[in-house]
Formats: structure tokens, C-alpha cells, sequence
């Protein structure tokens, strides 16, 4: 036996993504993640209520600065999530492959197609305004403007079935109009969101700006859902009767609810509906006035 062949494997530990940081379970939890076979892939940890608290403390802390942050700035940072992406492109073809069960062709269409979907969303960050926003025509002598806003801290509960490509069509749209993230990753293929986190934390995306969780769905998101910090949910990964509970809890603070309908194609044209879900209308009145003794206005 050569020294190579005694040489023990170094296996990856996935750990959670929360403010910047890559912590482990509050509780000390794991579980097992399998391929698309069955066979074993990685302990992933189990995050519990206490790391989805911590998760919307620090998305909170950073929606001031990333919703205050330029557009074309944060448009600058998606794209270079994209860029990082794609240098990391082989790992996540493997990721995807063992987590879909699908070839090594098909699962690089997917992760070309999420490094796409994300110079998509970095490209509206400066426009979205000018479709969502603009004058409104009053009969009085004022200004009356609408405005996009960012709604504030956003929980996603991930497709279950897209590891990636879905991963990143829900949550690019939430953080490219100036919103924070929580994220639950689907529940049986959590690793390709979790490695995610790593190309975030690499590619000027400020920390607490997105927040990835990994674990029982059922356990984390009825958790953001009641939290009185989260402004929104994204209900996407959730099947019928939890979508149900989530939709109960989130009555309580008013949150804006975001619950689409199987079946998705993640392939598709994505368009504007999921940079609107989001957002707040801020309507300004300002009164004109008269320029002198001739009456006119401006």
C-alpha cells in the first residue's frame, strides 16, 4: 500500500451561514444528507428556533445598509456573486449532479442557468424603479410621485426540488430591491445552498444580508413565519399544509405573503413578478406654487 492509498479523505463540514459567519447549530444538531440513491453525502447541521432567531437578528441589523446601499452598487454585488459562481462552477456541477440525481450535463445546464439568473437580477437592480414607480397624474396643483421600497427582512422557504438554480431564482429577486434574507435550503438537498454561502461571503454581499439555514422545514420556518421582525415570507418550498400553517402565522404581524403554484419551471423567462413581490410603495404629494403675478407654476 503506497502512503497515497493510507491517506484518509478530508470530508467537507457544512455548517450554517448567519450574519457573516458560518457557525454550527446552536443545538449541536446534524443530520444525514444522501444523494439522489441513497448513498451518504454529509452531515449537514440542524438548525434549531434559537438559529433562526439569530438568523433574523442579524438580517435586520443589515437591511439598513444594503437598502440604503445604491442601486447600481448592489447591482455591482450580484454580479460578482455570478462571477465567483462560475469559478466555482465544477464543484457545484457535482454538487448538483449528487443532490438531483441528474448527469453531469443536465446539472451544468442548471448552475449555468443560476450564474445566468444572477446577471439577470444584478442588471434590474437600477431599473425596477422606473417600472414599479413613477408620476401619477392628479387633478390639483401637486407632484404626486409613487416610489419602490424595500419591504424589509424576508424569510424563503426554498423549492425542495431545485437545489440551485431554484435556490437562487427565489432569493436573488428578494435581495436585488434592497431586502435581507433568512433562507431555509430544502430540507433533503441542502448542500449546493450551503456551499452558496460560501461564494456570498466572498463576493461583497455584506453579512446578515443573507442568511441560509439548514434542517426540518417543518421545525424552522412556522419560527419566521410567527417572528414579529420578519416583514414577509416566501412560501415556495412548502408543501400544502405547512403553506397553510405559515400563511396562519404570518396573519398575526401582517406580513406580506408570497405563495405561488406548482408547478415551477425555474428554466423560465423569471420577468419582474418576483422583484415586486417585495417591495413597498411610498406615494409623495408635494403642493406646486405659484412663480410670481403671472400665475404660473412649476
Amino acid at each position: 500500500m503506497t502512503q497515497a492509498d493510507a491517506r484518509l479523505s478530508v470530508l467537507k463540514t457544512y455548517k450554517l451561514y448567519v450574519g457573516g459567519k458560518f457557525p454550527r447549530s446552536e443545538s449541536g444538531r446534524v443530520y444525514e444528507v444522501t444523494d439522489a440513491k441513497g448513498r451518504w453525502l454529509a452531515n449537514a447541521p440542524r438548525a434549531s428556533r434559537k438559529d433562526a432567531r439569530d438568523a433574523v437578528v442579524a438580517a435586520r441589523k443589515a437591511v439598513a445598509g444594503w437598502s440604503g446601499a445604491t442601486a447600481y452598487n448592489r447591482g455591482q454585488v450580484l454580479y460578482r456573486v455570478a462571477e465567483m459562481l462560475q469559478g466555482r462552477r465544477e464543484q457545484y456541477v457535482a454538487e448538483v449532479a449528487d443532490a438531483e440525481g441528474l448527469s453531469k450535463a443536465k446539472s451544468a445546464a442548471q448552475v449555468d442557468a443560476a450564474i445566468d439568473r444572477w446577471v439577470w437580477y444584478a442588471g434590474w437592480t437600477d431599473k425596477i424603479a422606473q417600472v414599479a414607480g413613477g408620476g401619477n397624474p392628479v387633478a390639483g396643483p401637486y407632484f404626486n410621485i409613487s416610489a419602490p421600497e424595500p419591504t424589509g427582512v424576508v424569510a424563503v422557504v426554498a423549492p425542495q426540488e431545485s437545489a440551485l438554480l431554484g435556490l437562487v431564482s427565489v432569493l436573488a429577486p428578494v435581495i436585488a430591491t434592497g431586502n435581507a434574507a433568512v433562507v431555509v435550503a430544502a430540507e433533503e438537498r441542502p448542500l449546493p445552498a450551503l456551499s452558496l454561502a460560501e461564494v456570498l461571503a466572498t463576493s461583497d454581499v455584506p453579512g446578515g444580508v443573507v442568511n441560509v439555514l439548514s434542517g426540518r422545514t417543518a421545525e424552522i420556518a412556522p419560527t419566521l413565519a410567527a417572528h414579529q421582525d420578519v416583514n414577509a415570507i416566501d412560501l415556495t418550498g412548502a408543501d400544502t399544509e405547512l403553506a397553510r400553517e405559515l400563511e396562519v402565522a404570518a396573519a398575526d404581524n401582517l406580513k406580506r405573503v408570497l405563495r405561488p403554484r406548482p408547478p415551477y419551471d425555474w428554466t423560465a423567462d423569471p420577468g419582474t413578478g418576483r422583484l415586486t413581490a417585495f417591495l413597498e410603495t411610498k406615494t409623495v404629494w408635494h403642493p406646486t406654487g405659484s412663480l410670481g403675478v403671472s400665475g404660473s407654476a412649476y
